[in-house]
């Protein structure tokens, strides 16, 4: 998954642009089945965006830039909201930051010398 823009004259060459800078962002999102592993809040200027993981079947409840971009990371099950700005760039660029500081369940549960199982959703015992 990577985010570029581009500017030109041509619509045609400014998504060549865009294509091409977006290739040179390109970064891996960890997953855990369909969703991500743990919640997150990320901003980008004024805009920020919370992530939370959700349950199989739920699908990608978020808008515009943030739908596009959970979508082309291979996340299907999240719930999303925009918070501050609405700039659908910087929003965009919000998501991108929010999904690159995920970090990997069983790296995270080596870490803590804890079993994934213990990590893996926690906000789920809780309520269950």
């Amino acid at each position: 998954m990577g985010v570029g823009i581009g500017k030109a004259r041509e619509v045609p060459d400014a998504i060549r642009k865009g294509v091409e800078r977006a290739k040179k962002d390109m970064s891996k999102v960890p997953v855990v089945g369909t969703t991500i592993p743990h919640p997150v809040l990320a901003k980008h200027g004024a805009a920020q965006v919370m992530l939370k993981p959700a349950s199989p079947g739920t699908g990608v409840i978020a808008g515009g830039g943030v739908r596009a971009v959970l979508e082309v990371a291979g996340i299907k099950d999240v719930l999303t909201k925009s918070l501050g700005s609405s700039n659908a760039l910087n929003v965009v660029f919000a998501t991108v930051e929010g999904l690159r500081s995920l970090k990997k369940i069983d790296v995270e549960a080596q870490k803590r010398g804890k079993t994934v199982k213990d990590l893996s959703a926690p906000w789920r015992k809780q309520n269950a």
